[in-house]
């Protein structure tokens, strides 16, 4: 057996559960998972209550790569990609194209390979991405809808601790304006990114709510105002109003088609002032290419994770150049934990990118206890 030899996978299924009121307003109960669950449509289950995986990936030398994936895996596919790993070795798969279909937990198993690698290299994760180019990654506070009663002095609070950005979902019953105003008067300086989801539905919509917002002048940008595939209507929208318009390309979405080409598709219409990307090691790597050879800026995007795909989110977004915007790097924030022995050190508005080899991270063997509701094991 080669030294490198992958030789068991764990799974451990868990549950974290959001701070009580800190996603919305008590009353707004609007579920924020796009996708369908079990037969359920899109947007009508809540994020937190769906399980996500952690995985544990042994090597014959000892070393243990760590992974997570997104929210609402699917087992088989887990345990048939473990299997097909079992048994390869680490340093001959090549970790821009791994054995592995385009899935949704295609960036778990990429996580932990690359996580290992950087492991027995002895050298943080983002050396793999060519290294740092900064040493600690923006970040913003986050909230999903709120009352415009309440919307000021919940800012407020993120700005007392440093934070300088809020990123708020929103669909067309929300009052923006109200909010914008709000947040201007009880945290004066911070800036908010609007991330209808697609729900502003159509041109007409975007500009008449854009318009309202322009004249308060704390709206950093505009995400995803209307359906993606409007790209003409993106492009007008941009020559409507003064705020930027970004373009969320979330390759974790693979069922809903998103893809890298997304990125260039808007670059060729005119259709975008910069990207929310979310994506795996390899491919985020890419986009990152796309937007600097461009000249835009990104961040890098999230679906509230835990505290092992954050690490990675830090490291992608420290070795990536147009990586300037505040990263949605929130999950401890919202969730009663991130399962990590030692949590990511947060400077707000900055995190801090972990020293220690791969990730940096370690896993809090107790918390994965605490909310740990199923576990597999893959072997030989």
């Amino acid at each position: 057996m080669q030294n490198d030899t992958i030789v068991s996978i764990r799974f451990d299924e868990v549950v974290v559960p959001a701070h009580p009121g800190v996603i919305n307003s008590a009353g707004l109960d609007k579920p924020l998972h796009m996708l369908p669950v079990k037969g359920k449509p899109d947007w009508s289950t809540q994020f937190d209550a769906l399980g996500k995986v952690v995985m544990r990936m042994e090597l014959s030398n000892g070393i243990i790569g760590l992974g997570e994936f997104y929210r609402d895996h699917n087992w088989e596919v887990l345990t048939d990609v473990a299997e097909k790993l079992i048994g390869q070795q680490v340093s001959h798969l090549s970790r821009q194209a791994l054995p592995i279909a385009l899935c949704r937990e295609y960036d778990g198993f990429e996580c932990a390979i690359w996580d290992a690698t950087a492991k027995m290299l002895n050298v943080p994760l983002h050396q793999l991405l060519g290294g740092a180019v900064r040493k600690e990654v923006r970040v913003g506070a986050w909230s999903s809808h709120r009352t415009v009663d309440e919307i000021g002095p919940w800012a407020r609070q993120y700005a007392d601790q440093g934070y300088d950005c809020i990123k708020l979902k929103t669909d067309l019953e929300d009052d923006c304006a109200g909010w914008s105003e709000q947040i201007a008067k009880h945290a004066p300086g911070m800036k908010i990114i609007l991330d209808p989801n697609q729900r502003w539905e159509n041109l007409g919509e975007a500009k008449r709510i854009s318009r309202s917002l322009e004249a308060i002048g704390n709206i950093l940008l505009l995400e995803d105002p209307i359906p993606r595939w409007m790209l003409q209507d993106y492009e007008r929208l941009r020559s409507m109003t003064s705020i930027p318009i970004f373009l969320h390309v979330s390759l974790p979405y693979v069922y809903q088609g998103q893809r890298i080409h997304e990125a260039i598709n808007a670059l060729i219409h005119g259709a975008v002032d910069g990207f929310n990307f979310n994506a795996g090691l390899a491919k985020f790597h890419q986009l990152n290419h796309i937007a600097h050879a461009a000249n835009l800026s990104c961040w890098h995007g999230s679906e509230i994770d835990l505290g092992i795909l954050e690490a990675m989110y830090v490291h992608q977004a420290a070795a990536a150049q147009s990586c300037r915007l505040p990263s949605d790097i929130f999950g401890r924030m919202i969730r009663q934990h991130d399962l990590l022995e030692t949590p990511l050190t947060f400077n707000p508005p900055f995190v801090q990118v972990p020293t220690g080899p791969g990730l940096g991270v370690t896993l809090d063997q107790g918390a994965l206890e605490q909310f740990g509701v199923a576990h597999r094991v893959v072997t030989n």
